[in-house]
C-alpha cells in the first residue's frame, strides 16, 4: 500500500495529545454530546508517559470539567499545606515572607499532584464516556482539505529505515479526519508549528518564549519529608543576571518532587543548564532533604513563558491550538495545567456549537475568543509584564518591579502602569558570541545528590528504535560545525538535557553526532538552536522517555 492509498477513519473530533487540554476537550465534547465521535493519539507508549510537569495544580479547570473529581478518585490528594519562597546565595538564603507575595503567587487551595497519574486517570475517564484514546500514536503529518483546511492527521506510520527508505515492515499509518482537529501537543509541538507557520496565525502576537525544566523524584528520609510543603527559590546557582529558579514539593508516600527551571532567554553560550541544576541540589537547604534519600526518574521539558502577548491566534481552519500549543502557562505561579483544562474546555464548546450548527471546517473563532477574554486571558493577562521585566532588569528587579505590577493590577482591576511590554528577541536570537563570555566551570557530579547526564536520562526510561530515521533534523547538515562551534563553542553539547548532541573529533575531523536515543522530547534544540538549524519532529510511535509519576 502507497503513501497515498492510506486508509482513513472519520470522526466528529480527532484530538492530538492526551495531555490535560486534549483529554479535557475529549471529555467536555462526550458531556454536550454523548453521540458525538472523538478520537485521541498519544505518541506516548501509554497516556501519561510523556507527561513531565512540577506540578502544582489549581483545580479551577477539573473543578468545571468534572465537579466530582474527589469521589470518582482523582489522584489529587495532597492539599498543599506551606508555601516559601526563598532567594538563595551559595551558602545561606532569605525567605521572602508571604505576605509580601501578590495574592495570586498563594497556593492555598492547590495540590501537589503528578500530572501523568491525573491524566491517565482523565483518559480512564474519557473513554468510559465512550472517546476512543490510542497510545503509541504518533501523528506524523496534516492533512488538508480542498479549501486548505485541516481536516485530520496522519497516525502510526511505523517502518522507515535509518535513510528514510521504506523497509519490508513498513506500515503507512492512517489518516484520521474530523470536522475539527485539536493540537494538544504541548510546547513546541512538531503540527502546531507547522499551522501556526501555514496560516501566519503568529503575525499580530509577540514572538513566542521558553525556559528548560528539569525534574528529579527522590524518595527521601521520613524525618526529611514535609507532606503538603511547596517551596520555590531565586538566585544561586544561575545568580541574578540570568533568569530561572528552582521547584521542591513535597507529596506522599515520602517522595519530594525537586527541579529547576532556566530561562532559555540567556546569552552566554557557555552555560549549561543542567549541570546548574546539578548544582542546585548542593546548596544546603536542598542537600538536608536529599541527603539518605536516592533519586527514582529524571525527565525535562520546554516550558512557556510567553505570556499573554505572545498567544498566537488559536483557531484556525479546521482547528485549535489549546494548552502549551498555545502558549498558557502563567510564569509567575509556574503553572499552565489549570489553563489547559479550561482551553480544552473552551474548544470543545466551540467545536460543538459549530457541529450542532451543520458546520465543520472553518475557524473556530468563538473559541479564540474565549481564551482571551475567559478564564485564561484572565489568569493570564495580569502577569504579563514579568517575563518582560525579569528580562530587562534581572530576576532580582524584575521580581520587584513584577511584583509591584500584579499587587497595582489587583489594586486597580487589570489596570498595568507599565501597559504591555515586549519581550524582544526570541531565545534563539538572544545567545551571543562565546568570545564575549567567559566559560563556566561546573564541580563534578558526585553520584550521590548529583549525576551525570546519561545515568539521569536513564531514570527517564527513554527508548526510540534505533533503526529509524533520526527525529531531530538539520536544515543545513555543515552549520553545527562551521558555524555554531566557531561562533558559539557548540551550545548544543550542553542545552540538551540529554546529552543528545556531541561534538567528536578534533579539528578538520570534527563532526556533529546526533545520539537521538537519549532524546526525552523537551524540544530545547528547536528553541534555542541560535543558528536556528535543528526541527524537532516526532519518532514512530512509543518511543521516547517513559515517565512515571511525573
Amino acid at each position: 500500500m502507497s503513501e497515498n492509498e492510506r486508509e482513513s477513519m472519520e470522526y466528529d473530533v480527532v484530538i492530538v495529545g492526551a495531555g490535560p487540554s486534549g483529554l479535557s476537550a475529549a471529555i467536555r465534547l462526550k458531556q454536550l454530546d454523548a453521540d458525538l465521535n472523538v478520537v485521541v493519539l498519544e505518541k506516548g507508549s501509554e497516556v501519561g508517559a510523556h507527561i513531565l510537569s512540577g506540578a502544582v495544580l489549581d483545580p479551577s479547570g477539573l473543578n468545571r470539567l468534572i465537579p466530582d473529581w474527589k469521589d470518582k478518585g482523582a489522584p489529587i490528594t495532597v492539599e498543599v499545606k506551606k508555601d516559601k519562597f526563598f532567594v538563595l546565595g551559595e551558602k545561606g538564603k532569605v525567605r521572602l515572607p508571604n505576605f509580601m507575595m501578590p495574592p495570586l503567587m498563594n497556593n492555598h487551595g492547590n495540590y501537589i499532584v503528578s500530572m501523568g497519574n491525573v491524566c491517565r486517570w482523565m483518559a480512564e475517564q474519557a473513554e468510559a464516556m465512550g472517546v476512543e484514546v490510542f497510545p503509541g500514536m504518533s501523528c506524523s503529518e496534516l492533512v488538508y482539505g480542498s479549501d486548505g483546511e485541516v481536516k485530520g492527521v496522519v497516525a502510526g506510520e511505523f517502518g522507515k529505515a535509518a535513510d528514510g527508505s521504506k523497509t519490508g515492515a513498513y506500515e503507512p499509518g492512517m489518516e484520521l479526519l474530523g470536522k475539527y482537529v485539536f493540537l494538544s501537543e504541548g510546547v513546541r509541538g512538531s503540527l502546531a508549528k507547522q499551522v501556526i507557520a501555514e496560516y501566519d496565525l503568529d503575525a499580530n502576537c509577540d514572538v513566542p518564549k521558553f525556559g528548560l525544566g528539569m525534574k528529579e523524584i527522590w524518595e527521601v528520609d521520613p524525618e526529611n519529608h514535609d507532606e503538603g510543603l511547596v517551596l520555590h527559590t531565586m538566585g544561586w546557582p544561575l545568580g541574578f543576571k540570568q533568569s530561572g529558579g528552582s521547584f521542591m514539593y513535597h507529596l506522599d508516600n515520602n517522595q519530594v518532587y525537586v527541579g529547576y527551571i532556566v530561562d532559555l532567554n540567556y546569552k552566554n553560550p557557555h552555560l549549561f543548564p543542567y549541570m546548574e541544576f546539578q548544582r542546585f541540589k548542593h546548596h544546603p537547604e536542598i542537600a538536608k532533604v536529599l541527603t539518605g534519600g536516592k533519586r527514582v526518574a529524571y525527565g525535562a521539558r520546554a516550558v512557556t513563558k510567553g505570556g499573554f502577548q505572545s498567544i498566537p491566534q488559536s483557531a484556525f481552519p479546521g482547528g485549535a491550538l489549546l494548552g502549551c500549543s498555545a502558549g498558557l502557562v502563567n510564569l509567575p505561579r509556574i503553572k499552565g495545567n489549570h489553563n489547559a483544562m479550561h482551553s480544552g474546555i473552551a474548544a470543545a464548546e466551540a467545536a460543538y456549537a459549530a457541529i450542532k450548527g451543520g458546520r465543520s471546517g472553518d475557524v473556530l473563532e468563538d473559541y479564540d475568543t474565549e481564551l482571551r477574554d475567559g478564564p485564561v486571558g484572565k489568569d493570564l493577562k495580569k502577569v504579563r509584564n514579568v517575563a518582560p521585566l525579569v528580562s530587562k532588569f534581572g530576576p532580582l528587579g524584575g521580581l520587584a518591579l513584577g511584583g509591584f505590577d500584579m499587587w497595582f493590577q489587583s489594586a486597580t482591576g487589570g489596570f498595568s502602569l507599565f501597559g504591555t511590554m515586549k519581550h524582544g528577541k526570541t531565545d534563539a536570537e538572544a545567545t551571543e558570541d562565546a568570545s564575549q563570555h567567559a566559560e563556566i566551570e561546573y564541580p563534578k557530579p558526585d553520584g550521590v545528590l548529583s549525576f551525570d547526564r546519561l545515568t539521569n536520562v536513564s531514570f527517564s526510561f527513554t527508548n526510540h528504535e534505533e533503526s529509524q530515521p533520526a527525529h531531530l533534523e538539520l536544515t543545513d547538515a555543515d552549520v553545527p560545525v562551521a558555524v555554531n562551534w566557531v561562533k558559539y563553542a557548540g551550545p548544543s553539547a550542553r542545552y540538551c538535557p540529554a546529552g543528545v548532541y556531541e561534538f567528536v573529533g578534533e579539528g578538520a575531523e570534527r563532526k556533529f553526532q546526533i545520539n537521538f536515543q537519549n532524546c526525552v522530547h523537551c524540544k530545547t534544540c528547536d528553541i534555542k538552536d541560535p543558528s536556528e538549524n535543528i526541527t524537532w519532529t516526532t519518532p514512530q510511535g512509543g518511543d521516547g522517555p517513559n515517565y512515571p509519576n511525573m
